[in-house]
């Protein structure tokens, strides 16, 4: 076997890999709960989706499972949300799993006017939009005569206004219109999803909600007709910001997603080149790919090739599929051409159900389904041709032979490894990546300790045979095609003194001709994974 060597860093020296048991003393005996621990590969297929809505939490990433979710949650199709088309074509497709992160711009929520004698106490809506429906509800039952200030509020989302399909409900019992007491009704709403006290509290409790019919048992009062659905988003309301978490950074304390989709503001705009590299950067720090769609103008294939060798953003974090797609407008009534990317990832993921392994293409790749259809041709030396610039063409048809081109990521020739050109050895990269850091995590709890640094290293060795042994690299072999290093050489006493834990991993892929290699850090309020070179690692400055 040839010897691989990995350099330390501060002259340690180069340790070989092949004789690294003796660095790790990996004594089954002695730690039976470090045996059993188990690191899992990180979900798959789920898509976020960051834009504008009818209707909504804005800036919360919400889940969502079905278009019934999407229209329950964020309202259904409307002409001024692209993103509200790219949810029906996703899940039409075949999508499954999907985060939806609402964004508005200058919008306005509405606010619902309680009679208090000859005030009001004013409430406001936490989601603006012309079709947010609140209502409330004030009643003094329980409560005795002399708790004056005190009252019941029950506060709705309908459905539609007048309707009694609630969507939401909440209910605060014994609340004060005293401000600082222990039941102040601001204090209480502070943690509603759907109300705040807007403006001051007014003298006397609110009075008992009457309706208009007399034989009704609850009344309640609707919210004015004042929500605003605000203006159409700017590259910077996509962007958002990382210390409001808005927009894309809505996403950053969330739960895990493999792709961020992006619609376009507007049909007839192309998404901002800014919003493209923040994307892109914060989905490789997520071990996620950006969906790009094709510019506007691509409005041929042969006009595509030429434009896209000239085109300044390329990424191994994101993927472009062509061209646009031919679907059913159910506002109009009319076939419409639609961006590509919210259907084509919907593919993506149903073909991860019919392979055992992202990193193998599937026997029968997914097609468009009927109702969407590719707005242009394209033949199959165009697609070769597209795919060397990073492109990938749809396909509504299959061919009598088998003979398909790979996807790809976005990074085209100037990719800097055929790991990192096509889709599925990239997808394996960021799987491996965000499995060991999420599965090391319990480190920073445990503390940066010989025993920990023993655990861990065994976790992730544990976890990269088995992934070698279903064929992953380029063959199974510890330290030769697989290697963990974990000690005090990334882990001296600086890093144990401020609490980082540092891990070191690579492999031998089936396409590279060195090992690929990533450093782990975790740190007592976040974690990160980056790529390194074993040639550069001696240099590597640890502080």
């Amino acid at each position: 076997m040839t010897e691989q060597r990995v350099s330390g860093p501060d002259g340690v020296g180069a340790v070989p890999l092949a004789t690294r048991s003796e660095a790790f003393s990996y004594a089954d005996a002695r730690d039976a709960q470090a045996a059993t621990a188990r690191i899992d590969s990180a979900p798959n297929g789920i898509v976020a989706f960051v834009g504008r809505c009818q209707k909504g939490p804005i800036n919360e990433p919400i889940a969502i499972h079905s278009l019934a979710d999407y229209q329950r949650v964020f309202g259904g199709l409307w002409e001024h949300s692209t993103l509200s088309f790219a949810m029906e074509q996703f899940f039409e497709q075949g999508g499954a799993h999907a985060l939806v992160v609402r964004v508005v711009s200058e919008g306005r929520a509405p606010t619902i006017d309680l009679p208090a004698g000859e005030e009001r106490l004013v409430l406001a809506g936490l989601c603006p939009g012309r079709n947010e429906f609140l209502r409330a509800s004030v009643d003094h039952d329980g409560i005795s005569t002399q708790d004056e200030d005190l009252f019941n509020l029950v506060v709705q989302r309908v459905r539609r206004r007048g309707s009694e399909l609630v969507e939401t409900q909440e209910i605060f019992r014994r609340v004060s219109v005293l401000g600082g007491s222990a039941r102040d009704i601001t204090r209480f709403l502070s943690a509603s999803k759907l109300v705040r006290v807007a403006g001051p509290l007014p003298a006397r409790r609110p009075d008992i909600t009457h309706g208009p019919d007399p034989r009704a048992l609850i009344g309640y009062v609707e919210c004015n007709n004042d929500g605003e659905d605000g203006d159409v988003l700017s590259d910077y309301d996509l962007i958002g910001s990382q210390q409001r978490r808005s927009g894309i950074f809505a996403l950053e304390d969330g739960p895990r997603f493999n792709f961020l989709c992006i619609p376009a503001p507007e049909r007839n705009r192309d998404l901002g080149m800014s919003v493209l590299v923040v994307g892109a950067r914060f989905c490789r720090r997520h071990h996620a790919l950006l969906l790009v769609d094709p510019p506007l103008a691509w409005d041929s294939t042969q006009v595509a090739l030429g434009a896209a060798r000239s085109w300044p953003f390329h990424s191994m974090d994101a993927l472009m599929f062509f061209p646009r797609i031919t679907a059913l407008n159910r506002l109009s009534g009319e076939q419409e051409s639609f961006a590509p990317s919210a259907a084509a990832v919907a593919l993506v993921v149903r073909d991860d159900a019919n392979r055992a392994h992202l990193w193998k293409e599937a026997e029968e790749p997914a097609l468009l389904r009927p109702g969407a259809q590719p707005a242009l041709w394209v033949d199959r030396l165009q697609r070769q041709q597209l795919a060397q610039l990073g492109v990938n063409a749809l396909r509504s048809t299959r061919r009598p032979t088998r003979h398909e081109v790979e996807l790809c990521t976005l990074a085209g020739e100037a990719a800097a490894s055929a790991d990192a050109r096509w889709l599925g050895t990239r997808r394996l990269q960021l799987e491996l990546c965000a499995s060991i850091e999420r599965g090391t995590r319990w480190v920073s709890i445990e503390g940066n300790t010989p025993r920990t640094r023993e655990r861990a290293a065994r976790q992730v060795e544990d976890y990269l045979r088995e992934q070698a042994e279903a064929g992953a690299f380029a063959g199974a072999e510890r330290n030769r095609h697989y290697f963990v290093l974990c000690d005090e050489r990334l882990n001296g006493p600086a890093e144990q003194t401020h609490g980082v834990f540092r891990l070191l991993f690579g492999y031998q892929s089936v396409h590279a001709a060195s090992p690929l290699t990533w450093l782990v850090e975790h740190r007592p309020a976040s974690s990160s994974t980056r790529s390194v070179s074993l040639n550069q690692l001696a240099a590597l400055e640890l502080s």
